[in-house]
């Protein structure tokens, strides 16, 4: 492979609201520290184990780096990354659209977390269905399994396969496991379009979104923008690799809009909106929804992976963790399939977005453990 491009948009970038440039001294990093966690990531590219990056690194807003290594696609041709390249953002759809829309219901006063779901679907009646609560498909205790391939199969229509959904067996008592299931958000999209009347993507962009001042983050990205995204996996069906448009194939069935999959967003913006968090809602989401939010929601439930409302929460003694070892306890993140994740340690005031496109090389595990290693280098690099 060609040497790995690496480009600084520190001072380049449009900063959404929250976020502002300062580099790492101002921003409270040993620089030298922080450059050896962003060579973790060029090592990576230079063994080809990873096709490019794109991070953000902020302290209390401080923007400490803002990198774009690598490529944005290597097949069929080379492109490089550029610091506003766009992402096909996978599961932290979850916590970037789905769950700030359900937050914003409850703040209305449309719903509650212990309301149950078949109060909004009467189909979800029978084998412990109807136990299952508003709170439990946002904290992955619903007992409904990861997915169905029944979803990606023909339909007469949406509501079809929305319907399809509770017909799949529970595979535990709702409230006593977690067991990390899209089907579990994909209701929660569809709940959201229906209490809001609106089709999910309009209902994010006009509470969410919009009001965040994030104007590349949304659903079904166009032309020109989606021509120049991240490139992600070749598809045998399609006879090509896949590039701004949704990776997650039941995303795909659902038509490219759904609560657990679908999102687009850049680097930049994945941080500011994480930055939101810290800053206890910047007025779109109130603070106690953000408290509640980032509480450990299942400390009942053995594991090392604790949820709070959508979140991942670092609780005391966690191990396996994609932030590492040195996040803090009440830390919160999610991660993406195709590469992407985002961490935020409130006790540090620390925000790291860190977006690739693996899959472009396949679904090999290398990142598993390379979202670690980076984390790690990133805390030690606080001074």
């Amino acid at each position: 492979m060609n040497a790995v491009p690496v480009t600084d948009g520190l001072y380049e970038t449009r900063w959404p609201p929250g976020l502002h440039p300062a580099g790492p001294a101002a921003a409270g990093f040993d620089p030298d520290r922080l450059e050896a966690a962003i060579r973790l990531l060029e090592q990576e590219i230079a063994a080809e184990r990873l096709p490019g990056a794109v991070v953000v690194i902020a302290r209390d807003g401080a923007v400490a780096a803002h990198r774009a290594l690598g490529w944005a696609a290597v097949y069929p041709r080379r492109r490089p990354m550029t610091p506003g390249t766009l992402f096909d953002l996978a599961s932290l759809t979850k916590v970037m659209a789905t769950l700030p829309a359900v937050l914003r219901l409850m703040e209305m006063g449309e719903i509650r977390l212990d309301d149950p779901l078949h109060l909004f679907f009467p189909e979800y009646q029978g084998d412990g269905r109807q136990e299952i609560r508003i709170r439990h498909l946002l904290t992955h205790t619903s007992g409904l399994p990861a997915g169905s391939l029944s979803l990606r199969e023909p339909a007469a229509s949406q509501e079809e396969r929305i319907a399809r959904i509770a017909q799949v067996p529970l595979e535990a008592p709702p409230g006593s496991r977690i067991i990390y299931s899209d089907l579990g958000f994909i209701l929660l999209g569809e709940l959201v379009a229906r209490l809001s009347a609106r089709p999910l993507e309009r209902f994010v962009r006009e509470q969410v979104h919009g009001p965040l001042g994030l104007e590349e983050t949304g659903y079904l990205p166009e032309g020109e923008r989606a021509a120049s995204a991240a490139a992600t996996e070749f598809r045998e069906h399609l006879g090509r690799y896949q590039c701004g448009e949704v990776h997650d194939q039941t995303a795909t069935a659902l038509g490219g809009v759904s609560g657990h999959a679908g999102l687009f967003g850049t680097a930049p913006e994945v941080a500011a909106y994480g930055q939101m968090w810290l800053d206890g809602g910047s007025g779109v989401l109130s603070p106690a929804s953000v408290a509640a939010a980032t509480r450990d929601q299942t400390p009942h439930i053995a594991g090392d992976e604790h949820r709070g409302l959508g979140w991942i929460v670092v609780h005391e003694g966690a191990a396996f963790l994609s932030c590492g070892d040195l996040f803090s306890v009440g830390s919160f993140g999610h991660t993406g399939f195709t590469g992407t994740s985002l961490w935020v340690d409130p006790h540090r005031r620390l925000v790291v977005a860190l977006l690739t496109n693996r899959v472009h090389f396949g679904r090999s595990d290398h990142i598993r453990r390379l979202r670690p290693l980076f984390h790690n280098a990133v805390a030690a690099a606080l001074k």
